[in-house]
């Protein structure tokens, strides 16, 4: 059995997996991190290894604490990966985008995949037919938009996402709704469109917390997951455990 710890930029996602497939998850706040992951422990002792990966800084103290039950491996930059990278930074790529990235390349091989993580922010990367990860784009999520209108003007309000009622809106809010949700939909169809004029057979994977908010709206056939990024996590520690 596996633990796998993804601290995103709003809470910590823990997964045991048994055989590639998740068999207990829960989200916590990060404060949280170290006291649920024993309780999980004490549950599932078979747990033999934890892949750590995070885009906030942890306390050495929360690591240490896990080694007390398993063998611990951090994902970074020198983790092994299946697929060749050809990022010309590779050390500035983010962990989340490596873990996405052995997601795709596990989950149709030899194929070329774009996966879009909707989450704080909305990450493209694709994986080619060849088994190279060339890169893609990161533009603002969801709520990091209403954030924005509000934080950067002085009198629009701040909103939670909500389906637009239509095109044109006819009060402020309702204008908010239809220029973010609209806004980011069309973003989304048209990167997919631009990716598959230049890659064949492409198969696009949308997941991350928006997911399932935004997958309904778009005109492109694309795959849905929302423990996507779990799965990549748990591809990479399989991986570098042999």
């Amino acid at each position: 059995m596996n633990l796998i710890i993804d601290a995103g930029n709003t809470f910590v996602k823990l997964a045991v997996f048994e055989n590639g497939a998740i068999v207990h998850d829960i989200r916590v706040e990060l404060a949280d991190l170290v006291k649920k992951a024993k309780v999980i422990y004490h549950e599932y002792p078979q747990i033999e290894w934890t892949m750590v990966s995070s885009v906030v800084s942890l306390e050495k103290t929360d690591l240490k604490a896990l080694t007390v039950f398993s063998k611990v491996h951090v994902l970074g930059h020198g983790t092994k990966t299946p697929f060749e990278n050809k990022y010309a930074t590779p050390e500035t790529l983010g962990v989340d985008r490596i873990a996405l990235a052995a997601g795709a390349f596990y989950f149709k091989p030899h194929c070329n995949v774009l996966v879009i993580d909707a989450g704080t922010c909305i990450t493209y990367d694709l994986i080619t037919e060849n088994g190279e990860y060339l890169g893609g784009a990161i533009s603002p999520g969801l709520q990091m938009r209403y954030n924005a209108l509000h934080q950067q003007t002085s009198k629009l309000p701040l909103l939670n996402p909500k389906d637009p009622k239509g095109l044109i809106g006819n009060t402020t809010e309702s204008s908010i709704h239809s220029g973010v949700v609209n806004g980011i939909c069309t973003e989304l169809d048209g990167v997919i469109d631009q990716y598959r004029m230049e890659f064949k057979d492409l198969t696009v994977i949308l997941t991350g917390g928006d997911n399932q908010f935004l997958s309904k709206r778009l005109k492109n056939t694309i795959f849905a997951f929302s423990n996507f990024l779990l799965k990549g996590l748990n591809n990479l520690l399989d991986y570098n455990k042999r």
